[in-house]
């Protein structure tokens, strides 16, 4: 179950967790668990390897490096305190702000301002997730990952995550969509090749992979790939052959588990059988999940 607590403050924005800090004013500590701005070394500073983003640019960082030369870092890097760690010498982790680390590397600078914040390995990813999701930072394929690494790690639930990011449940059930794709389609999206709408399309799709690259090659909008997607399933006999065979499901039956799943917050399996019966299972982690299952069937 997700602390109440921690909803109430990571909802009000990746503002009032770190603070509009002016370099020139005296530090301030919003919060019992944030401590004062410090200037450290750079070298005690690493980056933290569960951070959802994993793509950056040359281009953007040299743009970066550029700026802090120029004016310095004017937003400190929010950190956490590290302990016993294996790394001799390094004494903070980041949690949000690794693009500005790394600026700050091609910028040769030797200290960096930081904001230290104690907070356990969940609140962590949190706030990364939220960072990097208010200021666009992360590309659909990050952003999905980082959904769905806190649904296996703790629990969440489609619902609960909608909540904590200030996003509807469709979006974070739509972005969980494009970890079906196979890996190459999820570089093209990566990239920035083909657009999370036009992936979302392909999802269902017998030829994922093809289909993306026709996508590219002639432009096409979201709506002419979602027609090329429905016309090559028809074209293949993709509904018939998976009513006669039940190696696949046909569309009408992707789309409805699409539907519930939604719905629920949950992962929902659909499975029929020729004389019109059939099952729906639905997938839940822990016993809170499915007191909300019952409770919903209940009413």
């Amino acid at each position: 179950m997700v602390d109440n607590r921690a909803k109430n403050r990571l909802g009000r924005g990746l503002a009032a967790l770190i603070g509009d800090i002016d370099p020139t004013q005296e530090p301030k500590t919003a919060e019992p668990n944030i401590k004062a701005d410090l200037v450290a070394p750079i070298e005690l500073v690493r980056a933290n390897p569960n951070n959802p983003r994993r793509l950056f640019l040359d281009a953007e960082l040299e743009d970066l490096a550029n700026s802090i030369s120029e004016h310095g870092i004017v937003q400190p890097v929010l950190v956490r305190t590290i302990t016993n760690d294996d790394l001799a010498g390094v004494k903070y982790e980041i949690i949000a702000g690794e693009r500005r680390w790394r600026a700050a590397q091609k910028a040769g600078l030797h200290e960096i301002p930081i904001l230290v914040r104690e907070v356990d390995d969940r609140q962590a990813l949190e706030i990364a997730i939220i960072e990097n999701v208010q200021r666009t930072d992360l590309n659909p394929v990050e952003e999905a990952m980082g959904y769905q690494q806190l649904m296996n790690e703790y629990d969440y639930t489609q619902n609960e995550l909608a909540q904590i990011i200030g996003k509807s449940r469709s979006h974070v059930a739509n972005t969980l969509r494009l970890l079906k794709l196979p890996d190459e389609v999820c570089q093209m999206v990566a990239s920035g090749e083909l657009s999370a709408g036009h992936a979302r399309t392909l999802v269902t799709s017998d030829d994922p992979l093809g289909l993306a690259k026709r996508i590219i090659k002639d432009g096409l909008s979201v709506r002419q790939a979602e027609s090329l997607s429905q016309n090559k399933r028809i074209l293949t006999g993709g509904n018939k052959e998976s009513e006669k065979t039940g190696i696949g499901k046909s569309t009408d039956i992707l789309a409805l588990e699409s539907r519930l799943s939604d719905v629920l917050g949950l992962d929902v399996s659909v499975s029929f059988r020729k004389n019109g019966a059939g099952d729906v299972k639905v997938q839940y982690r822990n016993l809170e999940q499915l007191d909300e299952i019952c409770r919903r069937l209940e009413r």
